[in-house]
């Protein structure tokens, strides 16, 4: 086909799904995205798209791939959404689109090994003789969970913790489940024929439509393309956090708690108190040589007294593997026991002999907290890791609300490789306003809290509370909860008073509520409505400088890191914070940003061109006011 045929295919389809499906509605900028990326698939030229809040870009993408006829690998940010697309989209769109194209169109979810039930560890516990062991020291409340949890085994289709109707314990669901560092594979597995965890690759080897998070799709590029079947497109959604979910994925990491875990395993098998003791010690040792070097860079090779105690802990693992494999049992559970022991300490072994190299193009550095440090070994680049088994094998869609500026070099795209588009929103910025405090004093002026408590305490007074304010640290955050809460009569709730979405739903209910959070809710707070007609942005979220990954990367990049690297992460925190206000048509409100240096800094236009088309104000008393209109 042509273009203009493809384009006129592409529109029909997507008309013919919306009036399909009452509750979606045709609009502009998906129309626009699904034509681009049909004619991507047909060029094969790679496309990042930047799709406002309210495109509706999940059928702008789904509805031209799967017309395609090609195999289609959805990487999503988060499981949230995978669940939303089996649960939701891909039923409602697969029905519809087979109908309309005369054929059948599977799909499949897969995640991680430890999101499904185990099926040997089911029939473990299941052993009133191992239940005995392995459920002798667990708190009575959590015996009950995996009681449920069991039964629930005997019903479930999938397997899937997230078809779970409630929440167990992260220590009940550790108790039958395992991960993939632990799984010796279903052909050493007597129970492998049930593994719920391995019919899902089956279904996902068959299907047209495979759903994964970003981290699967990590771990499938660290394994050379191992770990999902052949695909000709991939969709990177949220792909602003494209880069460092990669990075995880391929990185490297050691704690005191990894050990700790080995050595758990290995004391289930082996009754040496000597070894588990041994094995103890050196995970203390560890904690008590990269505490002081918490967000540190380490120089490669490691210093010393790291290097000292990681080749203790090898020599100490592997002569524990060795052990392990000259066991001899006929009890099956006890010989699967083993082999989980087994792979955890190759597993750790192998981690350890990266670590202890000087390899070019990575970094180290201690991450955590000075309590749970852990040990990093991260590439500076994932360009290489992405051309070689993403941009060089197949066509990728990459999208996001916001798009971080320097996205395809940071990433290893090449310009003449990639399009890129900017669809908008369907939504009318022009009811909404963007204040800055230019009058404020900068954020290293030590006379600044109280300067930016009184503007607070302002503009939720005009708001009548719904306000969401956002704070670049904790400090911060609790010092304005603080003093919000002597000012102000209306209820202020904070980050950490209840889980997140807990939390998001108290705030939603009640108007006059106001929550104060930091960068974990810059995204998925989804309030629409007069309950949020204010948001708060207490500074521009640049990284800190000390951060190290982003240290070294600063390092290689040299005299125009600003520029390269904190200018865009900057922007795109920013964008995301500020797109929490406007979620609907009819949504009104300001964005007010307490950091003059957005109007009075060369920077500050880039950062703002990134932001939703708003009128904008630097006068106090022209947000006030409008504030006041809304309520």
């Amino acid at each position: 086909m042509n273009n203009k045929e493809i384009q006129s295919k592409t529109l029909s389809l997507l008309h013919t799904v919306t009036a399909a499906l009452p509750q979606v509605e045709e609009r502009q900028g998906q129309n626009e995205m699904a034509v681009a990326i049909a004619l991507a698939v047909d060029t094969k030229r790679h496309l990042i798209v930047q799709a406002g809040t309210g495109t509706g870009k999940t059928l702008g993408y789904l509805v031209p791939l799967i017309a395609s006829g090609k195999r289609i690998v959805v990487s999503t940010y988060t499981k949230a959404l995978q669940d939303q697309l089996a649960a939701n989209d891909l039923p409602l769109l697969t029905q519809v689109l087979g109908k309309e194209l005369n054929r059948h169109i599977s799909w499949a979810v897969l995640k991680g090994r430890s999101n499904y039930i185990c099926a040997q560890r089911v029939d473990e516990i299941s052993s009133p003789k191992q239940a005995k062991l392995d459920l002798e020291s667990i708190p009575a409340k959590v015996t009950k969970e995996i009681a449920r949890l069991t039964e629930w085994f005997t019903q479930t289709d999938t397997g899937d913790q997230g078809d779970l109707t409630w929440s167990p314990s992260d220590q009940a669901w550790r108790m039958v489940s395992v991960g993939s560092d632990e799984c010796p594979g279903a052909q050493r597995c007597p129970a492998g024929a049930r593994c719920f965890a391995e019919r899902a690759r089956d279904r996902a080897a068959a299907a047209d439509v495979i759903v994964v998070n970003t981290h699967i799709y990590g771990l499938h590029i660290a394994t050379g393309g191992a770990l999902l079947p052949e695909h000709e497109v991939v969709v990177f959604d949220e792909a602003h956090q494209l880069e460092d979910v990669i990075s995880a994925s391929v990185s490297t990491e050691i704690g005191p708690g990894r050990v700790n875990a080995v050595s758990a395993s290995i004391r289930a098998i082996i009754r040496d108190d000597a070894m588990s003791g041994s094995l103890n010690q050196i995970a203390n040792d560890l904690h008590a040589q990269l505490s002081p070097f918490v967000d540190k860079r380490l120089s490669m090779p490691l210093p010393d007294e790291i290097q000292s105690a990681l080749i203790t802990l090898r020599l100490k693992v592997d002569s524990a593997l060795e052990m392990l494999r000259g066991i001899s049992s006929k009890d099956e559970s006890a010989k699967q026991r083993a082999l989980r022991a087994q792979t955890l300490s190759t597993r750790l072994i192998e981690s350890i002999d990266i670590s202890l190299m000087a390899l070019k193009g990575r970094v180290a550095f201690v991450s955590g907290s000075k309590d749970r440090p852990v040990l990093e070994i991260a590439p500076l680049d994932v360009g290489p890791s992405l051309i070689e088994n993403v941009w060089n094998q197949r066509t990728a869609i990459l999208t996001s609300a916001t798009i971080p500026l320097s996205l395809p070099n940071r990433i290893g795209l090449a310009e003449d490789s990639v399009d890129v588009i900017d669809v908008g929103s369907p939504f009318d910025y022009d009811q909404s306003l963007l204040y800055c405090a230019k009058q404020l004093p900068e954020p290293s002026n030590p006379l600044r809290d109280n300067a930016v408590h009184d503007e607070i305490e302002r503009l939720i007074n005009a708001a009548g509370g719904r306000t969401l304010a956002l704070f670049t640290t904790y400090r911060a955050m609790h010092l304005a909860a603080d003093e919000m809460a002597k000012r102000l009569s209306f209820t202020i709730l904070r980050q950490d008073d209840l889980p997140k979405m807990a939390l998001i739903n108290a705030f939603a209910q009640d108007e006059s509520t106001c929550l104060f959070a930091t960068a974990g809710f810059f995204q998925g707070v989804d309030v629409p409505g007069r309950t949020l007609s204010l948001v708060i942005i207490d500074k521009i979220p640049f990284p800190r400088p000390d951060e190290p990954l982003l240290s070294a990367r600063r390092d290689v990049i040299g005299r125009y890191y600003f520029n390269e690297i904190d200018i865009p992460l900057a922007a795109t925190q920013l964008a995301q914070a500020a797109g929490r206000l406007i979620r609907s048509q009819t949504d009104r409100g300001v964005v007010a940003i307490l950091d003059p240096r957005l109007a009075t800094k060369g920077y500050g236009k880039t950062l703002v061109a990134t932001l939703p088309p708003m009128p904008r104000t630097v006068d106090l008393e022209e947000a006030e006011a409008f504030l006041r209109s809304l309520s």
